[in-house]
């Protein structure tokens, strides 16, 4: 399995005097690897270390307790992830509170998403606004997957006029954490990011011939060509250091950008 990952910090940060205030942290344990983005809400003033602090314990949380095994059932695995959520929800407001005091742990709200990945598994937790991706390849009858590998977004960034998200400092957080599991037999590639990431990765519908309720598209182009490149690489992060430091990325977005992923290597099953 390759893991890879990088932040940059956005055009519109560095022109305001403000640092990178995204974050990320993968875990490998005997029962999968956890990834975690976080994205501090750039308007209160403690949001780096609330990002940091988010990614922290969200993979404290979730190499905790075991995940399930690759053959456990539905029911098992969205027990698990649930259980998960909702102790990751609770541990973010409680540490908050007590870094400030119980004062304002507002100071230290973040966006996070985090995932486990056990193939054929994957189980999220998210609160905010971040959003994942999948990658697929089909597997042929000699054993053989496929060069063509195929995005799916699994999780979008909310509708624009939904309600507010709740961030990891919300009172209600552990009320509106989000948990789901997915269960992809042709699994390739896992991909998180914080919401910069959006204009590079994901195309407006009407791309697609769809309508605007369809909501967000992954980019065909952007996500499989990306983890060719880190493949190539063996993991190494320099390609998506320079793509997200791009000057494509800088047109595009002024936010931070952070993308994380994990991802089968060619010809090999997950390890």
């Amino acid at each position: 399995m390759i893991v890879s990952g990088a932040s940059v910090a956005g055009a519109a940060h560095l022109d305001a005097g403000r640092g990178c205030e995204d974050a990320f942290r993968a875990v490998r344990t005997d029962h999968g690897v956890v990834l975690a983005v976080a994205d501090g809400v750039g308007s209160r003033p403690r949001a780096a270390l609330g990002a940091h602090l988010a990614v922290d314990t969200a993979c404290r949380v979730l190499t905790a307790v075991p995940a399930p095994g690759p053959d456990a059932d539905a029911g098992r695995w969205s027990a698990w992830t649930a259980d998960r959520g909702a102790r990751l929800a609770e541990s973010c407001l409680r540490h908050a509170r007590s870094l400030t005091g119980g004062e304002d742990a507002g100071e230290l709200a973040a966006a996070l998403l985090v995932a486990l990945v056990r193939a054929p598994w994957v189980a999220f937790v998210s609160l905010g606004d971040c959003f994942a991706a999948v990658l697929t390849r089909t597997t042929g009858p000699d054993g053989r997957a496929e060069r063509h590998e195929r995005c799916h977004l699994v999780l979008p960034p909310p509708v624009p006029d939904g309600p507010p998200p709740a961030w990891t400092t919300s009172p209600a957080a552990p009320l509106r954490v989000r948990t789901f599991s997915l269960w992809e037999p042709e699994l390739s590639g896992v991909v998180l990011a914080t919401d910069g990431c959006a204009p590079l990765a994901l195309d407006h519908p009407s791309a697609r011939g769809l309508p605007a309720a369809a909501g967000p598209q992954p980019n065909p182009r952007f996500l499989p060509a990306l983890a060719a490149a880190l493949r190539r690489s063996g993991g190494a992060a320099a390609p998506l250091q320079a793509l997200l430091a791009g000057p494509a990325a800088a047109e595009r977005t002024g936010d931070d950008l952070t993308l994380l992923c994990a991802l089968a290597e060619d010809g090999r099953e997950w390890s």
